[in-house]
């Protein structure tokens, strides 16, 4: 069976990171990190792992500005330690664009490194407005086309495999999973899901489900 896949799929964070990213030491002093800051035309810095279990920290032009410059701390005194975030909030380089955006909602952030193992770019809000796909194709759009060829897929795998195999309970199950999604980027309740929908079209489906899960038990 062909499973058709929707083309405009939303870009996820190694789509739109920004990978040319640099790193700076704890020890560093904040005037170290302004020079980098300037000399490359970075807003912030990803600061170094003391060992592969350890976790990234950032530092950024508002921490310095708020942190250090509104407090008159002297920039060659304070290290960067001192003043960097950690451990960060991070993003798997597979989260698409709409889920980055409602993780920097949450948590009020404006930038997150994508961390796969080690260190592979920053992910920013300006990042989301001008490298991703979201204006010429819309979340909800790609879900309701994901939607459709789902309960087409189901349909036909429970038609040609019986309702109450494990491969048709598993297609209803992604058909479920993206209604949920739907439903809550739609701030709507479900009246029905398509498969009580699809059990109302075929209620001598019902019991033959029932009565092959029992079955397979």
């Amino acid at each position: 069976m062909m499973t058709i896949t929707p083309t405009t799929a939303p870009l996820k964070a190694v789509d739109v990171m920004t990978k040319d990213v640099a790193t700076i030491r704890p020890s560093a002093t904040i005037a170290e990190a302004v020079e980098l800051m300037n000399s490359r035309g970075w807003s912030a810095l990803m600061v170094d792992r003391r060992n592969e279990q350890d976790a990234y920290g950032m530092i950024t032009a508002t921490d310095i500005a708020y942190k250090v410059i509104a407090k008159g701390y002297d920039p060659h005194q304070i290290r960067v330690y001192e003043m960097m975030t950690k451990p960060c909030i991070t993003v798997n380089p597979d989260l698409a664009v709409p889920y980055i955006a409602r993780l920097f909602a949450e948590h009020g952030l404006t930038r997150a490194p994508v961390i796969q193992g080690k260190l592979l770019g920053i992910v920013s809000v300006t990042d989301l407005l001008s490298k991703s796909n979201f204006v010429k194709a819309p979340f909800i759009l790609m879900l309701e086309e994901d939607l459709q060829v789902a309960i087409a897929d189901a349909r036909q795998i429970c038609s040609e495999e019986g309702v109450g195999t494990n491969n048709c309970r598993m297609a209803w199950d992604r058909v479920d999973a993206i209604e949920v999604e739907l439903a809550r980027q739609q701030s709507i309740r479900l009246p029905q899901t398509a498969l009580e929908g699809y059990y109302a079209e075929f209620p001598e489906l019902v019991d033959a489900a029932v009565w092959e899960n029992a079955c397979s038990g």
